[in-house]
């Protein structure tokens, strides 16, 4: 998750909640405010009531039934008088509130009702006073109603306020991202440009990126000139080296046996030559020192391959089955993908069994393409599959011809191109190497 969307979430759930507990509050004390208020409005018709009747007033409206009853037309308040019992006054039963439901004139409600005695002359009357709590339950669903929309509404207002907001505020840490790292392949291709912010935290970091950059790029060119001077300073002598010993064997006085030791010597400094070769051409890769701009057809590599290696294959008797069902290509250093196929095809070449098979097969996936090459030699335990790549390991102990450094160069450039390669051996059943092609940089075709 963006921190843009962590700051916009995190300030609309603190609003949202800061909301919610103040209308909790509003809710709460709105309830006990509006009863309160509705008592004191029942109190002063009591107090307005007792001051303007009289006990001849009350015995006059008394006088035809035993129970005076009044009410509005909406039923929204009611007195009700009646005749008490002697004994019963308001030192025995203290005026009190409660809510409770009444019929009036058929019509059920709720009501916060008064209750009290009164004595007027030699007669005791019991009053009660009601009146409906319908408008404090309607008031409390249009506040909380209103509240709702307004919850909603400064919701909306609050994403696009704050969206608006952190994207001004943190458009220079995004610039930061994309210009000076995700845009970023080669050291050389860095722009050291500041990013326009006032954001001092911003501008301290963009700093601490550029003369970060600025080392790298220094242990980089410091680099390329080692690999550069060890190239000149090893490869030189050996071939001076070689030069000198093929002169001497030109010498016909020189004896069988120094024409042996120096032949051993020859090869000694080939394979010298071939491992410094090796280890440069890594260094090289692993330096991204060279380029992926060629558009290179991968069933045309493999042909030209398979026509290098035709003559090996021939003096071990082994048949190449070619089963590809796709003409793809992929951007990436034709002479890294060539040496690439040209490794792993001579490894299966190597290290098969005489008038054995290697199979070339392919399957489109749905998110990348497949190569698998197969052969028929002894196999691999599984030790030393996840040995197969590393410097100096040799797949067969007792090959002389080999500096165990094949398979390092494949995989570093698989990973210079940014592909998966993985080997799949059991002893006695043979290897097979699949070299997988994401799809986002695979451009597939059927065979014509």
């Amino acid at each position: 998750m963006k921190l843009q969307l962590k700051l916009i979430l995190y300030n609309l759930i603190i609003k949202i909640s800061i909301i919610i507990f103040l209308v909790s509050v509003i809710l709460i004390f709105l309830d006990k405010i509006s009863l309160n208020h509705l008592k004191q409005r029942i109190a002063d018709k009591k107090e307005k009531l007792i001051k303007n009747l009289s006990e001849d007033e009350i015995a006059d409206l008394l006088e035809a039934e035993k129970t005076f009853t009044d009410y509005n037309i909406l039923k929204e308040e009611y007195i009700i008088l009646t005749r008490a019992n002697p004994a019963v006054t308001h030192k025995t039963h203290p005026e009190k509130f409660n809510i409770s439901n009444r019929e009036i004139e058929g019509h059920q409600g709720e009501y916060l009702i008064l209750t009290s005695y009164l004595r007027f002359g030699q007669n005791n009357y019991r009053l009660e006073i009601g009146e409906t709590v319908s408008a404090v339950r309607q008031l409390k669903k249009t506040i909380l109603y209103l509240t709702l929309l307004a919850l909603v509404i400064s919701a909306v207002i609050t994403l696009i306020t704050d969206y608006a907001f952190t994207s001004m505020v943190l458009a220079p840490f995004y610039n930061i991202i994309d210009q000076k790292l995700n845009k970023t392949n080669e050291p050389f291709e860095y722009d050291y440009n500041p990013i326009k912010t006032t954001t001092s935290d911003f501008r301290q970091l963009d700093d601490s990126i550029n003369a970060l950059m600025h080392k790298i790029t220094q242990q980089f060119l410091t680099q390329k000139q080692f690999t550069s001077n060890v190239s000149h300073e090893l490869l030189t002598p050996v071939s001076v080296i070689k030069t000198r010993l093929e002169n001497l064997l030109a010498d016909e006085k020189i004896s069988e046996t120094s024409e042996a030791k120096i032949m051993a010597s020859l090869r000694s400094l080939d394979r010298l030559k071939s491992i410094v070769n090796s280890l440069l051409l890594i260094s090289k890769i692993e330096n991204d020192q060279y380029e992926k701009k060629d558009l290179i057809s991968i069933r045309s590599t493999l042909s030209e391959v398979i026509e290098d290696l035709e003559d090996r294959m021939e003096l071990k008797g082994i048949c190449l089955t070619n089963s590809l069902k796709h003409n793809s290509s992929i951007y990436g250093n034709k002479a890294l993908i060539h040496i690439l196929f040209t490794n792993i095809i001579n490894n299966a070449t190597k290290y098969n069994r005489p008038g054995g098979e290697i199979r070339l097969e392919d399957k489109l996936e749905k998110d990348c393409y497949n190569i698998y090459i197969s052969d028929q030699g002894k196999g691999m335990s599984q030790d030393l599959v996840e040995k197969a790549f590393n410097r100096f390991e040799k797949l067969n102990s007792s090959d002389n011809d080999s500096n165990g450094l094949g398979l390092a160069i494949v995989k570093s450039i698989a990973v210079f191109h940014g592909l998966d390669i993985v080997i799949e051996s059991e002893p006695g059943s043979g290897t097979t190497v699949i070299i997988s092609f994401p799809q986002s940089a695979v451009h597939p075709a059927p065979f014509n």
